[in-house]
Formats: C-alpha cells, structure tokens, sequence
C-alpha cells in the first residue's frame, strides 16, 4: 500500500502568501502611522503667517489647537497654496484675521490622498477576506495541510492499494486462527449480496487484541489489501485535543469521508486512547469531557451504519481490552474480539521463512533451529532478528547470512550486546565462571528448565557479567510442580557454587534470588501448589493485560497473620528445598565443576559439541543425598 502525500503548494499559493504579508504590512503602517500617506504641507513660522495676513496675501485659514492651515490668494486659473504653521498664545489673531478679511474656522479633519483612501476602505476588506480563505485551505480535508481551523478535520491517513506495496494475507503469518475470522470481512467487502441475501449481518467492528508485536496494524493493512478497499488509518490519540468537541468532531469527519469511499476500512490503532471505561473500570477513576465526547460520537457513528451501498467495517487494535468500555463491546459495536498472539513453533518457523526471503541466506541455514530457539518471540521481534543478523553479516564483510549470525542476533535480543570493554579482574572472573557453571550442571539434569545450549562469562547488557543460555526443545503452555521446583534449583545453581568453591556468597545472585522468590511465591499464592495451606489462590484475580512481564505480583487479598507466616514459610521451604538440591548436584559433581570452569577461563564461552559432551558426564543424585 502506499500512503498519500500531501501536495507541494503551487508557485501561485507561495506568490499570494507573499502578497497577503505585504498587503498586511501595509495595512498595519496605515493604522498606526496615518500620516506616512497623507499630502505633504509646507511648514513656515508663525511670524511669516502674521506677515502675510498683515499684507492681505491670505485668502482662508482654518485654525486648530495645534496647527493652523491657511490658503494664498493666487491669480484666476491657479493653483491654492497650502501651508502651515505652529500657532503660539495669541488672543489676537481673531481680530487680526477679521481685519484683513481672511476667512477663518476651526479646522476640518485631515484628508488623505486618493491612495489613502484605497488603503482604509479598499485593501483591508480585500486583507481579511485573503486571510480567511487561506486558512480555510489550509484546513480542508483529510490529507491537507493541517492549519489553524484543521483542529475539526479527521487527520487519518489514506492508504490506496498499489500492487507492488500490497499487504496481502500471504504477508502474515504466525496467526491462522486470526486469518481465518478476518476472511470472513474480506468477503463480506468483497461480495456483500452472498451475506445480505440471507439475512446475516457482518459484525460491523471487529478489536483485534495481543500483545505488542504480534501483527495487529500489519493483519488490518492484509484485510484491506485482500479486499481491495481504501483503508483509513488513525491513531486514538489523534482525535483528543486541547479543545473540548474537537475530538467529536473529527470522528464525524472521518466517518464522513470513509462514506463517500465505501466499501472501505476504517482502522484506529491503540484504541483504548478514547475508548477507556468511562465508570472506574480498570483502574481509571475520574472523566474526560473531551475524551468521553469523543468516544460518544464514535459509538454513535458506529450505530449508524447500514449494510448497503455505504459499507464501513471499523478494524481497532489494543494491548488492553481489559479497559475499554462495555459499550464498545457489546453486539452491534465491537462485536467481535479476534485475538492476536504470540506464534508458536510453527508459527514462528513461516514468519521466519516471510522475513528471511529479504536477505541473502547461506547453505548453513536451519530457520527451523532458530524457531525452535526463539519461545516467546513475537513477529516484530522475529523481524529485528533477521534484520540483526543481515547487520552482522554485512559488518563481516558477508555476501550471505549464516547460522552463527543469527545465534549472535539471539543473544543480542535475549541478553544484550557484548560488553567486551567491561574488563573484569582475575578474582571476579574465577566467581563468574564458576557461578555460571553452577546453573549449567544443575541445569542439565533438571528437565524443567530447558536444555543448556551455551555457557559464557562475557559480560552482556547492562548488569549480566555471564551468562548461561538454556533452550526449550519444545513449545509448552502447562507446567508441573516438580518442573517449577527444577527451575528454582537452577536458578540457585550459581550461588550454590560460589558457596561451595569460595565459602562465602556474593551480589552476582540478586537477580536469581529475586526470581526463585517470585516463582516459589506464585506456587504457594496463585498455583495452590502447598499442602499446608491447600488448593487456595491467596492472590487478588485480575484480568489478563498484555503489557506486563509476568513478573510483577499481584496484591495479596486480605488474609490473616497465621496465614501470611504460612505463606511465607512455604515460600522459604520451597526456596530452601531448591537450594539444597543445588547444593547435592555441585557436591557431586564438584570435579567436573572445576574442569569446566578452568576451561571456561582459558576460552571464556562453552558451547555445542564440545559442551554438550562435558555435561553429558553430570551424575544425577538420589532423593536421599538431598540435605534437610
């Protein structure tokens, strides 16, 4: 698809721009400096005027406070000379006047020349109304500049179908079920008469919800590509504005326009920007006249579609359905929620395979492996993958991508780049290494915790001096106790081995230590995995929300002392239960810890072949051998 520029103003836009400000500039020296286009008159001192009166050469003059303008007598046919003069204190100068015959009286406002006229009566009627259809320009439709009186007009973007830029269901993937509920919008756009013909009603809004990342916008540009309709883009918080009703009024424009096109899309992206619950739902407490104008008219225009000739289908997205107000949702609205998730193996290999076709690949590539190593990766994060490891071949001077560009670029996304400048002392070094040992033995024989792929002691990102990376040969969405109680012990693998080698612990742990608590803690409160304290959730439900990363906790719900001592004596017994089962596994294997960490020290990363055999010799310890 490709977007609609705004036009370049004309040579004749720029010239009349020009013009408007010096027409202004001229107007405004005419307000405030008058005299600037008035005639010029000659000036003489009061003395010559006496003089000339005394001598009968002043035909009129006409007095004011503080000037005084007088005429000469001339011959016939010529000419009136004007001047004037400065009076001075003169009580006199009645009588004088009167004397010599000179007709006299106060004098008469100032005329200006013709061309001062222009300039007061003409040029500023002709200035406004210049100014008034300049704006007015700048303001109409969608696409246009936008200008002072544009606050009221829909800034969605128009996108037209263009057979080289087509987003296309071909386009996407990762997503099926998702696929296969838009479809049916497509053929409704398509061939309309199939569904009315028969009384059925396509679901005039349809909410795509997931997480960031998974495809949303890029699923919205697929419909409209496979329809081939124009597609209008927007986001939520394009329609808020400091003025109250600006966002109203722009919703009707924009539905105005999507009219005058349909069949059509209408997209908004992060709706919840003015579509929050307007009661204290989801946490938001309190109004927002202009945000709850705005997300009235949009249910009102919803309302008012009809099934025929003007045939809109309103597509929205958002990472938090949780908030969004139940009028949105209800039949007749966003009546269908289509859920955007994360791909699976599967899914992850074809997007893979989308994205990989833009590179060049070596003969080494396996995108299976890779799919297989990215569990939780989104589809934008699949995209930055590919592009990571493109990068990393072209600063290697490669004409193609190969298999070690693409391990680089897991790593890069999982722990972060290499701090190769971070240079740490032989003491530190040894405690690394052995604490990232630690987590590779104990890992290996626990299964709940994925398989142990690599072991370095590089530093990585901002505060990881080692790491040690474990991969899922499989995709899973249910774990078991016994697996959960695994991750625990490998979680505290590096600190059993630090007290194991060294006798003493250090703040290399911290962040193991944190994660073991939280996951000992949601066994014990969310999972009910305690028999002591029972098949009980001692954590407050909450809805799911797509932006959180899991690791946050929930408030506890009201309980009493006895039961919160309880928890958290359980949560320490499953810590400490971990922690003694790392502590068997090190002892037993405490030869081949020292062999691997001296290794490690000489060559600083374990990994493939030569790590899977050493792991291959860890001995699995009996129940019994586990201290209490």
């Amino acid at each position: 698809m490709s977007i609609k520029d705004n036009p370049q103003p004309s040579r004749s836009r720029i010239i009349g721009s020009i013009l408007l400000w010096v027409s202004g500039g001229f107007l405004l020296l005419n307000l405030f400096f008058p005299q600037l286009f008035a005639p010029k008159i000659p000036q003489v001192p009061y003395s010559v005027f006496i003089a000339q009166v005394e001598d009968g050469e002043v035909a009129r003059a006409y007095v004011a406070q503080d000037q005084i303008r007088y005429q000469l007598k001339t011959e016939e046919g010529q000419p009136q000379q004007v001047l004037a003069t400065t009076p001075i204190f003169d009580l006199e100068l009645p009588n004088r006047l009167e004397a010599k015959g000179v007709e006299f009286a106060a004098a008469p406002p100032p005329k200006n020349s013709w061309f001062g006229s222009l300039l007061s009566w003409v040029i500023p009627p002709l200035i406004f109304v210049a100014i008034w259809q300049f704006f007015l320009a700048r303001g109409g439709g969608a696409g246009g500049p936008q200008g002072a009186l544009s606050i009221t007009k829909s800034r969605a973007k128009v996108y037209v179908q263009d057979d080289a830029t087509k987003v296309t269901f071909d386009d996407v993937a990762g997503v099926e079920e998702a696929k296969t509920e838009l479809a049916e919008v497509v053929e409704f756009l398509k061939t309309p008469q199939r569904f009315t013909r028969i009384g059925a009603r396509i679901p005039k809004g349809v909410l795509l919800v997931g997480p960031p990342g998974t495809g949303k916008t890029l699923m919205a540009k697929a419909v409209a590509g496979e329809a081939g309709v124009p597609f209008f883009s927007i986001s939520g918080s394009e329609f808020v504005e400091l003025f109250v009703g600006a966002g109203a009024a722009r919703v009707r424009d924009l539905f105005e326009q999507a009219k005058k096109k349909s069949p059509c899309i209408i997209f908004i992206d992060e709706l919840d920007a003015i579509g929050k619950s307007r009661a204290g739902n989801g946490g938001f407490v309190g109004g927002n006249d202009e945000r709850e104008q705005t997300l009235n008219q949009l249910l009102t225009e919803m309302d008012g579609f009809s099934a025929g000739e003007n045939t809109v289908i309103v597509l929205a997205a958002t990472n938090r359905p949780e908030t969004l107000d139940p009028a949105l949702l209800r039949p007749g609205r966003f009546d269908r929620q289509v859920l955007v998730d994360r791909p699976d193996l599967a899914g992850r290999l074809k997007i893979l395979e989308i994205y990989a076709q833009k590179v060049k690949l070596g003969d080494d590539i396996d995108l299976k492996a890779i799919a297989t190593r990215t569990p939780g990766f989104a589809g934008a994060d699949l995209a930055n993958l590919v592009n990571e490891a493109a990068l990393l071949a072209a600063r290697a001077n490669r004409e193609t991508v190969a298999q070690k560009d693409f391990a680089e670029a897991i790593e890069r996304v999982v722990a972060g780049l290499e701090k190769k400048s971070r240079v740490l002392n032989d003491k530190e070094k040894k405690i690394v290494a052995y604490h990232e040992v630690g987590h590779a033995l104990v890992g290996a024989l626990m299964p709940g915790g994925g398989k142990v792929a690599k072991i370095s002691i590089v530093p990585r990102g901002m505060a990881a001096l080692g790491y040690t990376l474990q991969m899922p040969t499989e995709d899973r969405f249910l774990m078991s106790e016994s697996e959960l109680r695994d991750q625990i012990a490998t979680l505290l693998g590096g600190r059993a081995a630090e007290e194991i080698i060294f006798g003493s612990i250090t703040t290399g742990a911290a962040n193991d230590l944190q994660r073991a608590t939280d996951l000992a803690e949601r066994m014990v409160t969310t999972y009910g995995m305690s028999k002591v304290l029972g098949p009980l959730a001692y954590e407050k439900g909450s809805q799911n929300t797509f932006l959180g990363d899991g690791m946050i906790m929930n408030p506890r719900r009201n309980v009493s002392d006895d039961t919160a001592r309880a928890i958290d004596e359980e949560v320490k017994d499953i810590v400490e239960a971990g922690h003694q089962t790392a502590l068997a596994i090190l002892e037993k294997n405490r030869d081949l810890m020292e062999e691997i960490a001296q290794k490690i020290l000489e060559t600083e990363v374990i990994e493939g072949e030569t790590l899977q055999t050493l792991l291959d010799r860890v001995q699995a310890i009996e129940t019994a051998e586990v201290a209490v």
